[in-house]
Formats: C-alpha cells, sequence, structure tokens
C-alpha cells in the first residue's frame, strides 16, 4: 500500500466553494472528493480521442465572374439605390 502523503495545493475561492458545497450535498469528506475529482479527471485524461477523418472540400469551378468585383461595396450601393427608386416610383 502506497503511503498517503500531506500536501498543500492552492484552489481558486470560487472552485473550493463548488467542493465544499459538493462534499456538504454528499456528506463526504473535502479529501475523498478530491480524490476522486483528480483521479476522474487523470483518467479522462489518459484516454486518447478518436483520430476524426480530415474534411475535405470538393472544388467545383464556378465560370469566369460577369463583373469584377473590385468595387462590390458601390455596386451594392447603385443596386440598392436603384431598388429604392423602384419603390417610391410604384407608391406614386
Amino acid at each position: 500500500m502506497i503511503p498517503r502523503m500531506r500536501t498543500t495545493i492552492r484552489l481558486d475561492d470560487d472552485l473550493i466553494d463548488q467542493i465544499r458545497a459538493q462534499a456538504r450535498k454528499e456528506k463526504a469528506s473535502l479529501t475523498r472528493l478530491l480524490n476522486r475529482a483528480v483521479r476522474a479527471g487523470l483518467q479522462a485524461g489518459s484516454t486518447h480521442p478518436r483520430e476524426q477523418s480530415i474534411y475535405r472540400e470538393q472544388v467545383h469551378s464556378m465560370g469566369v465572374p460577369r463583373l469584377t468585383l473590385d468595387k462590390a461595396h458601390s455596386l451594392a450601393a447603385k443596386l440598392e439605390d436603384e431598388r429604392i427608386v423602384r419603390r417610391l416610383e410604384a407608391q406614386e
């Protein structure tokens, strides 16, 4: 059996509050709860995630552009202006 060792650790205030609340809820000691949490963390870290297959997009030709998009914002503004003019003319 491995001898027990007393160790000092520093925990964030919010974390120790959560641990104490959980210990009260489970009616367990802080030591028991911390040991269980550390064991669970070590076991979770030791399992290797499954290797995911690499996603590859298919490339499709979109053809030759009909417009130069160098001034796309000005083109969008012009189209919006034309739409507004048509809407105003329809209201008259």
